[in-house]
């Protein structure tokens, strides 16, 4: 994707914000039924729109058709909503996470055609598993950013078919080597790996977790962010790289406190640096609200 419509016209600087889990349905589907889906965004679409690019995990199958599959929670956002959030200013939705199959291989795959069809960017879908974990590029004048998307958790009833369309299920050590494979060709493009990994409701990342992100850095990724606990968990640099493990969620409807929170994440890259935001938010009846804009994250591990 190159940026030529993008809304900020400093061709010497990319920003891309990144969200948490953006969920269209339960709740969710109450809300914007109740008080439409512009509501939903009316917060934040001012930053978004001033943004270059900003990517959302979309936490559930977007599509008419109704083949859900035998799993315990089963979300469907209809697609005739997407056109908002395109609106918003989103560009961009990753595919790879343990809801985007909840209708099937045949919800995922109409919900990538639904994407496309509302002019916006797919990130960790494939009609085979290779094409799905390939790296969507965005790109502004000189400054080129590759994004890579993975899920890194085992999919309820979900079986691992590698020639049929399918999502980026790469492990840490197959992610590691694209990641080195691609930074080897393409030296002057910056990396940013969007994982979706961890455990729910904990407030900081595992010992594994570190690890992985320790191996993703050391591999060539300038920074990686997270997203599936639901929570904010705390944020690390490794070789002056940011590890974002989670941004907790965006657009969603628990009854959790700590569930009710999240980070908007802008990374700013130039020529040869990245420069980082944060943007706290708290969701109020399903709506994410800025609380908090330019929140400072240092270097070290720290919880926010």
């Amino acid at each position: 994707m190159s940026c030529s419509g993008c809304h900020d016209t400093n061709k010497d600087s990319l920003k891309i914000c990144f969200t948490g889990d953006l969920l269209l349905d339960r709740g969710v589907r109450q809300r914007i039924e109740h008080s439409g889906i512009d509501t939903i965004f009316s917060n934040v679409s001012s930053l978004f729109q001033s943004s270059d690019a900003v990517i959302a995990n979309l936490e559930c199958a977007v599509t008419y058709r109704q083949t859900p599959i035998n799993k315990r929670f089963i979300f469907r956002g209809d697609p005739k909503w997407l056109g908002s959030l395109k609106n918003a200013g989103i560009t961009h939705l990753t595919m790879a996470n343990n809801h985007i199959y909840d209708q099937g291989r045949d919800g995922i795959t109409n919900t990538y055609k639904q994407l496309i069809n509302h002019k916006l960017i797919p990130i960790g879908f494939g009609y085979k598993h290779a094409e799905a974990c390939l790296p969507v590029i965005i790109k502004k004048g000189k400054i080129q950013v590759a994004i890579f998307n993975s899920v890194f958790m085992p999919l309820e009833n979900f079986p691992f078919l590698p020639d049929k369309p399918c999502i980026c299920q790469a492990d840490p050590d197959e992610l590691a080597n694209a990641v080195a494979d691609y930074k080897l060709s393409h030296p002057n493009t910056f990396v940013v790996v969007v994982l979706h990994w961890g455990f729910e409701y904990k407030a900081v990342p595992e010992p594994s977790q570190r690890a992985e992100a320790a191996k993703l850095i050391e591999s060539g990724a300038d920074a990686i962010i997270g997203h599936h606990p639901h929570v904010i968990q705390s944020i690390e640099f490794i070789k002056k790289k940011p590890v974002i493990y989670s941004l907790g969620n965006f657009v969603f409807d628990s009854q959790r406190p700590e569930a009710s929170q999240g980070l908007i994440i802008q990374l700013m890259f130039s020529k040869n640096n990245i420069s980082i935001k944060g943007f706290r938010i708290i969701i109020r009846d399903c709506i994410p609200v800025i609380t908090m804009r330019d929140v400072k994250i240092e270097h070290g591990m720290r919880s926010l």
